[in-house]
C-alpha cells in the first residue's frame, strides 16, 4: 500500500469518531434513499395483496364484451367449471337518494362482501346495504324503498341485510343478478369463474371462447392476469407518487453532498500541518489527493453500509408493529441490488464531495502550511473568478425568471404550456441556488450583521458567537446554504399550499355553499310546506330557499344560469372572490356576474347589461364581478324581483341548509331531517355538499403532509450538517476553548457561545431561504392558477423559522457540552 495512503487510513482508524462525523450527512442520505426503496416495496406489495378487486379464487375472468344470459348458462354447464359469479351494477333513484345496486354471490370463494347483519339476498328485489349507506340513506333491515330505474320503471326493493364491502361509497347495495335485470339492465359486465380442482384452465378458456362467439366477443383472461393488471393499475398511481418522492430524495442527496464537501474541507484544512509534513517528506500533490479521495471513499463505504442496514431494520420492524394497530402491510423483502446501489451512491457522493477539498489541500505549499495556523474555513470572501461566476449565475437565474413572467397567463382562460413554465421556474431556481453557493460567503456578512445586532448587546457570549461565525464565513456559508435549500422548499410549499387552499375554498364555496342541497330535476319546483318543515327542524340551520333558471342570454353568451340565493343568509358565501365592485350592493335593478360572463358581454361594474329569457328582457346594472363562478354553478346572481321579471315561477327550485350538529352524527341527522321535510315529493333528492368540501380539504391536507414530510428530509440533513460541522469545529478548536476558559469564561458561557453559533447557522440559512422561496412560490402559483391569490401564512412561516433555528441550536448542544467539559489545562496542552 502507498505509504501516504497507509498514513491517512491509519489516522482514520485512530479517530473513527471523525469519520462518523464527516460522513453523518451521507449516512442520513443513505438511510433515506434505501428507506424510500423499501417503502415503495412495502406499498406495492400491499397493493398487490389487498387492492385487487378480483377474488383469489377466480381462475378465469370474462369481461369487456357481449355476455348474454344464454352465454352465462352455457359457461356454467361447461366441464371443469365449478362456480360463476356475475358482476353487474345499476343506479336507481329512491326517496333517500340515488342508490347503486351491484351483484355478488354473497358467500363462497368468489364473494367480495361479508354479511354483518341480517342475511344476504336470496330472491329478486332483495338487497343488502353497506354500513355507510345505512347511516346516510337510512336504509335499515326491513326497509322497502320505492325505486325508479330512471326510465320510469318501478323496482320493488327490500333490505334484508347489511354487508361489509371493500369500498363503501355511502349509497351502495348488493343483490342477485335478477334484481339488476328487473331494473331494466340485462347486460352482464363481467363473469368471475372458479374451476374444479385439476381442471385444464386453457381447455375451459377455449371452450368459453367458442360459446361466446359474436360481433363483440369478450376478453377471457386468467384470474392471476386480471389481479396483476388491477394491481399494476393501482401500483401505477403508487409509482407516480414515488416519482415525486424520488425527486425530493435527489434534493436530499444533493444537500448531503454539499454538507459532506463542507465537512471534508474543514477536516482537511484543520489537518494542514499533517498534510504539509507529508508534502515535506516527499509526497506529491497527486499522491496526496488520491490518498484523501481514498479516505473519502472509505467514509462513504462505512456510512453507506450503516445507512442501508439501519433502513433495512426499520423496514422489517415497521409492518409487524403497524399490524398491532390494525394496519396490515406486507414486508419489504431484501432488495439486494438496490442496497448495493445505495452503498455505491454513498461512496460516489463522498468521493465527489472530497475531490475539491482534497485538491485544494494538496496544492498548499509545505512551508506555507507549516507556518499557517489558520484553516480554510477561516478565509474571508470569495475569489474574483468565483464572484464573477456567482454573479453570472444570478443574472442567468433572473433572466430565466423574467422569461417565465412574460409567459404567465394573464387570465384563467389563457392557453399556456404550464409544464414549460414550471420547468423554467425549476431551472431558474437551480441557477439561483448554485449562485447562492458561489456567493454565500459574501452574503453571510450582511445577514450576520442584522442577526447579530441583538446578540452583541447580550454581552461577551453573544459577541464571541457572532465573531466565531463571522470569522469562518466560508464554513458558515457552506452549512447555511443547505439550510437555505430546505427553507426555500418549505416556504414554497407553505405559501403555494396556502394560496391553492384559498383558491380551492373559493371554488368549493361556489359549488357547495351549504352542507346540503335539496332539489329536483330541471324545471321542478318545491311544493308548499317543504321549506317551512325544514326550518322547523332542530337538526337544520340556515335553511335558505332559492330559485334557479337556465337558458338566459347575456350579450353573446347563451344558456347562462341565474339564481337569487341570498348572499347574506349563508356565511360561507362571504368567502367568494370578488374581482370588482361589492356583492353587498346587489339590489333590484342590479346584478352580480361571473368574470368570464362579464368579459364575454364586454361589461364592468356600473355598466348596463341586458338579460333575455324566453323572449323576456331585463336591463340591469352590474353591481359586482366575481373572480370565479357565482353560487350553484351559475353565471349571474340576481335580486328575486328581477328573476321574477324574467318569467321565473315564484316557487323555489331548491333549498340549501347546514347541519345544526357537528361531526358525522350531526350531518346524518340533518340529512334525514331534510329528506323528511320533502318526503311528500319523491321526485326531489338531497345531495350532501359537505362531502365535496371534505374531499377537497382532505386531498389538500394529504398533499401538504406528504410535501412537508418529503422536504423534511432535506431539513433533517441540513440539521445533521450543522451538528456535524459544530462537532468538528469543537474538536479542532479545543485550544481556543481552553484559552477562553483560562481567561475566566464559565462552562455555561462556553456552552452558550457554541450553541448560539449553531443557531446562527439556522438564522442565516432561514433568511436566505425565505428570500428565495417567496418569489419562486409566487411564480409557481401564477403558472398553475392565475386566479389564485398570493398569500403569506405568516404564523406558519414564523413557526418554520423558529423551529429551524431551534433545531440547529439543538444540533450544537452535545458538541458544546463536550467542549465545556474539557479542563482549561488539558485544552491548552492539546496540539
Amino acid at each position: 500500500m502507498n505509504p501516504v495512503l497507509r498514513t491517512q487510513l491509519t489516522g482514520v482508524g485512530k479517530r473513527p469518531a471523525r469519520l462518523l462525523l464527516t460522513g453523518l450527512a451521507v449516512l442520513v442520505a443513505s438511510f433515506v434513499v434505501y428507506a424510500t426503496v423499501l417503502a415503495q416495496q412495502i406499498t406495492e406489495r400491499s397493493v398487490l395483496n389487498g387492492l385487487s378487486g378480483t377474488p383469489e379464487a377466480a381462475d378465469l375472468v370474462v369481461q369487456n364484451g357481449e355476455i348474454k344470459a344464454a352465454g352465462l348458462a352455457a359457461i356454467s354447464d361447461l366441464p371443469g367449471v365449478a362456480e360463476t359469479a356475475v358482476r353487474s351494477s345499476i343506479g336507481v333513484r329512491t326517496p333517500a337518494g340515488d342508490l347503486v345496486i351491484a351483484t355478488d354471490p354473497g358467500s363462497g370463494p368468489l364473494s367480495t362482501v361479508t354479511v354483518t347483519e341480517g342475511r344476504y339476498p336470496a330472491a329478486p328485489g332483495e338487497i343488502a346495504v353497506t354500513p355507510r349507506t345505512v347511516e346516510r340513506m337510512g336504509l335499515t333491515v326491513g326497509s322497502k324503498p320505492a325505486a325508479d330505474s330512471g326510465d320510469g320503471k318501478k323496482v320493488a326493493l327490500t333490505v334484508v341485510g347489511v354487508v361489509q364491502a371493500r369500498d363503501d361509497i355511502g349509497f351502495l347495495a348488493y343483490g342477485l343478478p335478477a334484481t339488476v335485470t328487473s331494473a331494466g339492465y340485462d347486460w352482464i359486465e363481467r363473469v368471475d369463474i372458479r374451476l374444479d380442482a385439476g381442471a385444464d384452465a386453457t381447455a375451459v378458456q377455449d371452450a368459453i371462447a367458442a360459446e361466446l362467439k359474436g360481433e363483440s366477443p369478450p376478453e377471457i383472461t386468467t384470474g392471476a392476469e386480471t389481479r396483476l393488471a388491477e394491481a399494476r393499475a393501482a401500483a401505477e398511481q403508487v409509482d407516480q407518487v414515488f416519482i415525486v418522492v424520488k425527486v425530493f430524495v435527489a434534493v436530499a442527496v444533493i444537500a448531503a453532498g454539499l454538507i459532506a464537501a463542507s465537512t471534508f474541507r474543514i477536516v482537511f484544512a484543520q489537518r494542514m500541518r499533517q498534510l504539509a509534513l507529508l508534502r515535506a517528506v516527499g509526497a506529491g500533490r497527486g499522491t496526496l489527493a488520491r490518498a484523501l479521495a481514498a479516505e473519502g471513499a472509505l467514509t462513504g463505504l462505512v456510512v453507506g453500509v450503516t445507512g442501508v442496514l439501519a433502513a433495512l431494520a426499520v423496514g422489517h420492524v415497521l409492518p409487524p408493529v403497524l399490524s398491532a394497530f390494525g394496519f396490515e402491510l406486507a414486508g419489504p423483502g431484501f432488495p439486494l441490488a438496490e442496497a448495493a446501489g445505495t452503498v455505491a451512491l454513498a461512496v460516489l457522493i463522498t468521493v465527489v464531495a472530497v475531490l475539491a477539498p482534497a485538491v485544494s489541500a494538496a496544492r498548499v505549499a509545505p512551508l506555507e502550511a507549516l507556518r499557517s495556523a489558520s484553516t480554510t474555513g477561516a478565509k474571508q470572501g470569495v475569489g474574483m473568478l468565483r464572484a464573477i461566476t456567482g454573479l453570472l449565475l444570478a443574472a442567468a437565474a433572473a433572466g430565466v425568471a423574467a422569461l417565465v413572467v412574460t409567459g404567465l397567463p394573464k387570465t384563467p382562460d389563457d392557453d399556456v404550456d404550464v409544464q414549460n413554465l414550471l420547468l423554467g421556474i425549476v431551472a431558474s431556481g437551480g441557477l439561483a441556488f448554485v449562485a447562492l453557493i458561489a456567493l454565500g460567503p459574501v452574503l453571510v456578512r450582511p445577514v450576520l450583521v442584522l442577526a447579530g445586532w441583538p446578540l452583541r448587546r447580550l454581552g461577551p457570549v453573544g459577541r464571541l458567537a457572532v465573531g466565531g461565525v463571522g470569522g469562518s464565513a466560508r464554513r458558515a456559508a457552506a452549512v447555511s446554504v443547505v439550510v437555505a435549500l430546505g427553507v426555500t422548499l418549505l416556504t414554497g410549499v407553505l405559501v403555494g399550499g396556502d394560496s391553492i387552499r384559498i383558491l380551492a375554498e373559493r371554488e368549493t364555496i361556489a359549488a357547495a355553499p351549504a352542507d346540503f342541497e335539496l332539489k329536483g330535476t330541471t324545471g321542478t319546483t318545491l311544493k308548499d310546506g317543504v321549506v317551512e318543515r325544514a326550518r322547523q327542524s332542530t337538526e337544520l340551520t340556515r335553511v335558505t330557499p332559492y330559485r334557479w333558471a337556465g337558458g338566459i342570454t347575456v350579450g353573446g353568451f347563451e344558456d347562462a344560469g341565474a339564481t337569487d340565493v341570498s348572499m347574506t343568509a349563508l356565511p360561507r358565501l362571504s368567502g367568494l372572490d370578488t374581482a370588482a365592485g361589492d356583492v353587498t350592493d346587489l339590489a333590484p335593478g342590479k346584478a352580480v356576474l361571473a368574470r368570464y360572463l362579464a368579459e364575454s358581454a364586454g361589461v364592468g361594474v356600473g355598466d348596463q347589461v341586458t338579460l333575455t329569457r324566453e323572449g323576456t328582457q331585463v336591463r340591469l346594472t352590474v353591481a359586482a364581478v366575481l373572480g370565479g363562478q357565482t353560487p350553484l354553478h351559475t353565471e349571474a346572481l340576481l335580486d328575486p324581483s328581477d328573476l321574477t321579471k324574467l318569467g321565473v315561477p315564484a316557487a323555489p327550485t331548491g333549498v340549501l341548509a347546514d347541519a345544526a350538529g357537528t361531526g358525522e352524527e350531526g350531518r346524518t341527522a340533518g340529512l334525514q331531517a331534510l329528506r323528511a321535510a320533502a318526503s311528500a315529493q319523491p321526485e326531489v333528492s338531497v345531495e350532501v355538499l359537505a362531502d365535496q368540501r371534505d374531499q377537497v380539504n382532505d386531498a389538500l391536507a394529504v398533499l401538504m403532509v406528504i410535501a412537508l414530510a418529503l422536504i423534511g428530509l432535506t431539513v433533517l440533513i441540513a440539521v445533521v450538517g450543522v451538528g456535524a460541522t459544530t462537532a468538528l469545529s469543537v474538536v479542532e478548536r479545543v485550544r481556543e476553548s481552553g484559552l477562553l476558559r483560562a481567561v475566566g469564561m464559565s462552562r455555561g458561557g462556553l456552552h452558550a457561545m457554541l450553541t448560539t453559533e449553531s443557531a446562527l447557522y439556522g438564522v442565516i440559512g432561514a433568511v436566505l431561504g425565505l428570500a428565495l422561496g417567496v418569489p419562486y412560490a409566487w411564480l409557481a402559483i401564477s403558472a398553475l392558477a392565475n386566479d389564485a391569490p398570493l398569500t403569506f401564512p405568516v404564523w406558519q412561516l414564523a413557526a418554520v423559522f423558529a423551529v429551524l433555528v431551534g433545531l440547529t441550536a439543538l444540533a450544537g448542544v452535545l458538541p458544546a457540552r463536550r467542549a465545556a467539559r474539557v479542563s482549561p489545562v488539558t485544552a491548552l496542552g492539546t496540539d
